[in-house]
């Protein structure tokens, strides 16, 4: 029996403590991430905005524009993806309703809805804003209510510690998991002792946001898992990277008029031929015959 998605994500948190869950922006780094031995990856939400729209992340992105992203991850890559869903996409609950269905059958494991106010802000950036904690549970109840795979994890971001103070982060921490969320995560965490705190309130796996030049200080898995962390989200570290490589290289070739100095930097034609498994789709080319397009459809050399 093939399983899905949700339980090969229960299964990898299960073998590895931490998990690392690593940001894929695309199918391509998907299928590296899945090469560097990672057992699940993320799909980020300022990484939709940012990356496929070149938008800031300020809840202008809607469903289908992450439905598009997930798709093309989800039909090359089989790891395990959480996919963060904002505030569900729309101000009702049928709205988080449809968000929680779409996702699941595009193929996610796991989705992340977050308790801030329809026009969100990036969880690190000043001025945000959450909504009441009932409103937050009747968002959770409704994709409880949604879910077709009882296996799909439901994490449950708070932004509350920077807006209202640990304590009352903790209480909707501890609300948030009974109203049915599988998974805490706690946003701007500003000391990694906090988490020891999120995990004896919650009572539920804890998620660890170490994304790079925000509040929150990065930390070793070591370290982490000894604050009661469970899983561990690198967000945008490869896009960040691939952002100022593809900005090195701009300025080089019109500074220079040449690529030349920059080759060494580049992954080789080779390499990306052999992380999108280029060959094969080749052999398979061959095995079935080459096709042509002229006058007609020539098949091994005979026009039909």
């Amino acid at each position: 029996m093939i399983s899905s998605a949700g339980s090969r994500l229960w299964q990898a948190i299960e073998q590895e403590h931490p998990l690392q869950i690593v940001g894929a922006i695309n199918a391509n780094h998907a299928l590296l991430a899945k090469r560097a031995g990672f057992k699940a990856i993320y799909l980020s939400g300022g990484g939709v905005s940012a990356g496929s729209l070149g938008v800031p992340d300020l809840g202008i992105a809607g469903l289908e524009d992450v439905l598009i992203d997930v798709r093309r991850i989800t039909d090359v890559c089989d790891l395990p993806l959480l996919v963060d869903a904002d505030t569900g996409f729309g101000v009702s609950t049928l709205n988080i309703a449809r968000t929680t269905r779409s996702l699941i059958k595009a193929g996610t494991a796991a989705m992340q809805i977050e308790d801030q106010v329809t026009a969100k802000r990036c969880g690190h950036r000043p001025n945000k804003a959450v909504v009441a904690i009932d409103e937050m549970v009747n968002r959770l109840k409704a994709v409880m209510d949604a879910r077709t795979d009882p296996r799909f994890a439901v994490v449950a971001r708070t932004d509350a510690l920077a807006v209202e103070g640990i304590e009352s982060a903790l209480e909707r921490a501890a609300a948030y998991v009974e109203a049915g969320a599988d998974v805490i995560f706690a946003e701007a965490v500003i000391e990694l002792t906090m988490y020891s705190r999120f995990a004896s309130v919650a009572k539920a796996p804890i998620l660890a946001n170490m994304t790079e030049f925000g509040m929150t200080p990065l930390a070793t898995t070591r370290e982490l898992a000894d604050v009661g962390v469970d899983v561990v989200l690198y967000p945008l570290s490869a896009f960040r990277a691939m952002n100022k490589a593809a900005e090195n290289i701009y300025n080089s070739i019109r500074h220079d008029g040449t690529q030349a100095k920059v080759l060494h930097t580049m992954q080789t034609r080779a390499e990306l031929y052999d992380s999108i498994n280029y060959y094969s789709y080749e052999d398979e080319l061959d095995r079935k015959g080459k096709y042509k397009q002229a006058s007609g459809i020539e098949i091994e050399g005979r026009k039909i």
